[in-house]
């Protein structure tokens, strides 16, 4: 039984390995893209912490290396996930961060690892830390809810990595086996609460994963509508046109008739002022030419 633990010890330390390596390829995007977008910083705090109190706890247990030695690499990167976040984070997701990393992973940390070793008895000392480390580990486990929960709202699985929750799940089941072979409660019961979670993980990411976001098909909406609109104006305002080039031409062909002529008005004009001037005994002359004219 202590070969087939130890094997599943250390195939639960790969595994692990692989957890905690697996937001590489998220923070390699933080990196290029120089910001931390939508990505939660709390999975990486609450998990710095389960893996400090497990590496203290490996100590503590006699026959405790599989412990503190998968624990231990979890630690160191975590750790510089938690920088890399720090660094590239909004200055007010940067100055909470600092806050919660300051209160957990420092100061409670610290007086954990002070007071066991001060305050507690020897006897009592794995059972305590046991209690804490379960109690975190379960927090580490259901901290990707965050990223579940913005899943949900966005309908896109864009900011919870697959792999991540893949891993959680196999480590999860994994551990689960180890803890019933080597009959450790503390190390069983957050597991196994880590395998239904991190199953939970993969029904949601296989629900959504060929959803498009919904900020994205909102902006898709909204430039079809635009689009649209843009259309419309488009024909009103060649329509308008349309009226004024017709109103122009019909102005031009009332413009282009026959007008009377300046010149015809001026010389009527002349003759009626002519005809008032005449004398009687040139009108009298007038007529009588137009009479035998008439004849």
């Amino acid at each position: 039984m202590a070969d087939v633990s130890f094997f599943v010890g250390i195939l639960g330390n790969v595994i692990s390995i692989l957890v905690f390596a697996s937001p590489i390829g998220t923070f390699r995007r933080i990196v290029k893209t120089k910001s931390t977008e939508s990505f939660k910083g709390l999975p990486y705090i609450t998990t710095l912490l389960s893996t400090s109190l497990w590496t203290f706890y490996g100590l503590l247990k006699p026959g405790g290396l599989l412990v503190v030695t998968v624990n231990g690499v979890g630690t160191v990167l975590q750790a510089i996930y938690i920088i890399l976040f720090l660094i590239y984070a909004p200055n007010d997701t940067r100055a909470k961060m600092a806050k919660l990393v300051g209160m957990l992973n420092v100061c409670f940390f610290g007086a954990v690892v002070v007071v066991t070793l001060l305050s507690v008895h020897a006897s009592m000392r794995l059972l305590v830390v046991g209690c804490l480390c379960a109690a975190l580990t379960v927090g580490m486990y259901a901290s990707p809810m965050a990223a579940m929960s913005t899943v949900v709202k966005t309908k896109s699985v864009e900011y919870m990595p697959f792999f991540l929750s893949f891993f959680l799940f196999l480590n999860g089941g994994v551990w689960s086996i180890y803890s019933v072979l080597v009959r450790d409660f503390f190390i069983g019961v957050p597991n196994a609460i880590g395998f239904a979670l991190g199953s939970a993980q993969l029904v949601l990411y296989a629900v959504y994963r060929r959803k498009k976001p919904a900020a994205k098909a909102t902006e898709l909406e909204a430039e079809e509508e635009g689009s649209a609109h843009l259309v419309d104006h488009v024909e009103m305002q060649g329509f308008e046109e349309s009226n004024k080039a017709s109103q122009h031409k019909h102005l031009n062909k009332g413009s282009s008739l026959p007008k009377p002529s300046a010149v015809s008005r001026q010389l009527s004009f002349q003759k009626i002022v002519k005809s008032v001037s005449l004398t009687p005994l040139e009108l009298h002359f007038i007529w009588d030419q137009n009479d035998h004219t008439a004849n």
